[in-house]
């Protein structure tokens, strides 16, 4: 097997490991809201102003995937569009108070998740993670060409 292989390989492994810690505790805290439900709400929660053009690319799917996120999530209350006073074409997004709860519940599961996990930063090399992250920027900017790319080539 090539260290790429290996690399792709464990890569998988670990983010299906912690799927399925975190599939575990959505399924008891955020039961009634599909994944793709609860991660739209997050971004719109982390993202003021954001417009279904900025959700698409910020979240890696298309625009008629979001479109169709959104008005199911408008339709179940959690969130509702709104316009600016200065672009009135553009429709934009905000959590609702019961969005708002959704968002604090995934918010505080990360968290949990983060205090979970931080024994194996704490003991890690400093250095290692810090090539680490590195390495997985200039990865990130690889395929981040590539999808550039892609776009031009349609």
């Amino acid at each position: 097997m090539t260290t790429q292989q290996q690399f792709y390989k464990s890569l998988k492994t670990l983010l299906d490991k912690m799927q399925l810690l975190d599939q575990a505790e959505m399924q008891t805290k955020l039961a009634d809201f599909k994944p793709a439900e609860v991660h739209t709400i997050q971004y719109i929660g982390q993202h003021i102003g954001a417009n279904v053009t900025a959700i698409a690319a910020g979240m890696y799917v298309t625009r008629g995937a979001v479109s169709k996120m959104t008005k199911r999530l408008i339709r179940r209350e959690l969130i509702e569009k709104y316009q600016s006073a200065e672009n009135k074409k553009e429709v934009y997004f905000r959590l609702t108070a019961a969005g708002q709860k959704v968002y604090e519940q995934h918010e505080a599961m990360d968290r949990q998740h983060d205090k979970r996990d931080q024994v194996v930063f704490d003991s890690a090399d400093p250095k290692q993670i810090a090539g680490t992250l590195q390495f997985l920027q200039a990865y990130n900017d690889h395929l981040d060409h590539e999808l550039q790319r892609t776009k031009q080539g349609d």
